[in-house]
């Protein structure tokens, strides 16, 4: 028989002793020398956002009761034995915030938000219908499949203008969360310039910590005016004495698993969320997913997907939507042929050669915006280029005519791609089409954009337009190219509705 592993201890031998300070403990202000004066500034939610919270679920709750009383009197003439809008309106209010749709943490948080708010509704049509089954009422198929889709179809476009105002607010510098930044001078200060040109996201970097306790120099006590509280070391101290909300960790070669771990222990409890930057790849959206593998949380990066059943669907979806686009649009374009020809009497459209997909080359159709003989002309520009990178752009172009300027104001000119779509060279959404002689002085990271069909709009197209430097616009076209998903054409596809009718960026 084996003997037992276990050490064994006489009666009168002490059992071995357990030190019970030296167990990781959420930190409070009497356990650590020094900080008994420090004032209790837990970080509890602003007033703005209580009262946002509010609008969001009272709309929600509105718009229900009222799509749901309007759909009884239509379909059941308001039967008082019948309980399908009673069923749905539980259904409803039983499934939104099971979902998560109403948690302060999604409310104006991007696409999370209305992803949230659409599971929370497909959560309750499977509970209506199930009720049905449950019940035996057969006759639930109208509120399964007309009345809560209803719903949605009020309750999307309600969250999306709440969340303008919201926006508004924050661009005046209203509704921001506090922020404190801690990592390295050069990671803080791009935080800060991206929460600045980015205000819709709703932070504000208040305070910052690095690992010597100052900025870009020893001389320094702040980073592009943001004041820099202390050291790396110091940073659980200053987040429970500031009650920040959100404590945003760049990189930093001070920053260890271990470090990282104990700060999350020494906040627990001042209400502050804690955020970590990746700093070993630029990799969001449906690519990136947390499992625990070993008793590790590791992050798995699946690859990009350039074919499969995603992509059929994108193809089928380009097509149809080139081909709906081209027959609403038919009189437009019929008028805006008559103007361009009524101008100078030249041609109407102007073909130019651009790469595409694997690098094979095509003829790209638009709407001529400039004098005839244009292309002869920039020759004798070439010094004026105000482009980035290889392109060329100037904001007050001498080649474009009248007409010209206004259809690129509002990207009219660009209309006739739908033809090129509708022909499968190139998508709806998706990289900037290049010029040939850009892309021979490609870097080979800059030629990923080949990989997948260039489009119509993209993220440059709803991130600026003309106004982005060259390294950006590469940024944004690959970060499509990775972390592409259905999701993320749709909202593409709504910025860029919004963004021609601003005539933003577009010269």
């Amino acid at each position: 028989m084996e003997e037992s592993v276990r050490p064994s201890y006489t009666v009168s031998q002490p059992p071995p002793h357990i030190d019970l300070q030296a167990i990781p403990r959420p930190a409070k202000r009497d356990d650590r020398p020094g900080d008994a004066g420090d004032p209790a500034a837990k970080a509890w939610p602003a007033a703005w956002e209580a009262r946002y919270r509010a609008w969001v679920i009272g709309s929600d709750v509105f718009i229900t009761l009222l799509v749901i009383a309007i759909s009884a009197f239509v379909i059941d003439r308001v039967a008082p034995h019948d309980m399908h809008a009673f069923g749905t309106i539980l259904a409803v209010f039983v499934s939104l915030p099971a979902s998560r749709a109403w948690s302060p943490r999604v409310l104006g948080e991007g696409a999370e938000e209305y992803r949230t708010l659409g599971r929370g509704f497909i959560t309750a049509a499977v509970l209506v219908a199930l009720g049905g089954l449950l019940f035996g009422a057969l006759e639930v198929q109208v509120w399964v499949f007309v009345v809560v889709p209803a719903i949605a179809l009020v309750a999307f476009p309600q969250r999306y203008l709440l969340r303008q105002v919201l926006h508004r607010k924050r661009a005046r510098g209203l509704c921001l969360l506090p922020v404190m930044a801690a990592g390295s001078p050069e990671t803080v200060a791009d935080l800060i310039a991206r929460t600045r040109s980015e205000a819709h996201v709703g932070w504000r970097v208040e305070a910052a910590c690095t690992f010597n306790g100052h900025g870009a120099d020893r001389d320094s006590g702040e980073i592009d005016g943001v004041p820099v509280v202390g050291r790396l070391d110091e940073l659980s101290r200053h987040v429970r004495r500031g009650g920040y909300r959100v404590v945003a960790i760049t990189a930093d070669q001070y920053w260890t698993p271990k470090r990282l771990q104990r700060l999350a222990w020494d906040m627990e409890g001042t209400g502050a969320e804690m955020v970590v930057a990746p700093v070993l790849m630029e990799v969001a959206g449906p690519r990136l997913n947390v499992t625990g593998v070993l008793g590790m949380p590791l992050l798995r990066v699946t690859a990009p997907m350039f074919t499969g059943g995603r992509r059929v669907v994108k193809e089928i979806v380009d097509r149809f939507g080139s081909a709906l686009l081209l027959t609403l649009l038919s009189p437009v374009l019929v008028a805006i042929a008559v103007a361009i020809k009524l101008n100078d009497r030249g041609p109407v459209i102007y073909r130019q050669r651009r790469v595409g997909r694997d690098g094979a080359t095509f003829t790209m159709l638009k709407f001529r915006t400039m004098v005839t003989n244009a292309d002869e002309i920039r020759k004798t520009l070439e010094q004026d280029n105000e482009g980035a990178g290889p392109l060329f752009k100037m904001k007050h172009d001498p080649r474009i005519t009248r007409v010209g300027g206004f259809l690129r104001r509002y990207s009219l000119d660009e209309v006739p791609q739908l033809f090129n779509v509708l022909a499968g060279k190139m998508s709806l959404v998706g990289p900037r089409p290049p010029l040939p002689e850009e892309t021979a002085q490609y870097a080979p990271d800059a030629r990923r954009r080949l990989l997948v069909k260039p489009g119509l709009t993209g993220l440059w197209q709803v991130s600026g337009r003309s106004d982005l430097t060259w390294a950006e616009s590469i940024r944004l076209d690959l970060r499509y190219v990775e972390d592409w998903s259905l999701a993320l054409d749709l909202v593409i596809l709504w910025k860029t509705f919004r963004a021609v009718m601003g005539g933003q960026g577009a010269y």
